[in-house]
């Protein structure tokens, strides 16, 4: 602090906006610049991608929608019934699903697959989910168990035994909690997993990369690193200039 007893005190006082040497004023300025840079890179990016971006659906979704009114009236035929549930398991198939939203569908699932079942085959189908419900990894019949839910399950909703759908549908048969269809869960949960905020931006591909992925995860740290190199290399420069020389 100044010493007004003392003209020849200095004050050592130091403040980033109210530099008081020629360096200080520059170190400020670099900062400031380089400062502004980073932001419009990140933040303009995500503006950029939120003003561009348009909502669309995935192929799963738009057959979903195809069906869905005649699923949630019960005027549902066969063929509407498998493509819904085909639709539903495609969500189920991802691992970011949140376990309530799991539920929602499992039980949509559930209901459907026991309504593709004929009366005459479906106490022996039921028999078939008990008893995978009941056994666990460790037993030695767990795998056929499985196997033969999924060969049975397959048959009903029209797909192959060796697709991800029929490996899926066992599991989802034995999380589900009851045989109804929330219909307003349903309906946000598909629009939640299967729609995508999409723009040329996220369609385009750089190095093999989708280009929003790309500038996020590889540029912006090149970005980063030559910011502080400039920094670096300016101060520098901007010291020799003005004759200050480090021992």
């Amino acid at each position: 602090m100044e010493n007004n007893n003392n003209p020849e005190e200095k004050d050592y006082n130091i403040s980033f906006f109210k530099p008081t040497t020629p360096l200080a004023k520059f170190n400020r300025n670099l900062i400031i610049g380089l400062f502004t840079v980073w932001a419009v890179a990140i933040f303009g990016f995500q503006i950029l991608l939120r003003i561009v971006e348009t909502p669309t659906p995935e192929k799963a979704y738009e057959n979903y929608e195809l069906v869905w009114d005649d699923v949630k009236s019960g005027n549902a035929s066969v063929a509407d019934k498998q493509v819904f549930i085909k639709s539903v398991l495609s969500v189920l198939g991802k691992i970011t699903i949140d376990p309530n939203d799991r539920l929602f569908l499992s039980n949509s699932v559930n209901k459907l697959t026991l309504g593709l079942v004929p009366e005459t085959e479906k106490n022996a189908f039921i028999s078939k989910i008990v008893a995978f419900k009941n056994s666990d990894f460790d037993n030695p019949d767990y795998q056929e168990l499985k196997n033969g839910l999924s060969i049975a399950s397959a048959g009903y909703i029209g797909v192959s035994p060796n697709t991800l759908e029929a490996k899926l549908i066992p599991f989802e048969l034995i999380t589900a909690n009851s045989k109804t269809i929330d219909s307003k869960a349903v309906e946000s949960i598909m629009a939640k997993y299967l729609i995508h905020n999409q723009s040329f931006i996220t369609d385009y591909y750089f190095l093999g990369f989708p280009f929003h992925y790309f500038y996020t995860a590889v540029f912006l740290l090149i970005l980063f690193v030559g910011l502080c190199l400039y920094y670096c290399i300016a101060t520098d420069i901007a010291m020799k200039k003005l004759g200050i020389v480090e021992d």
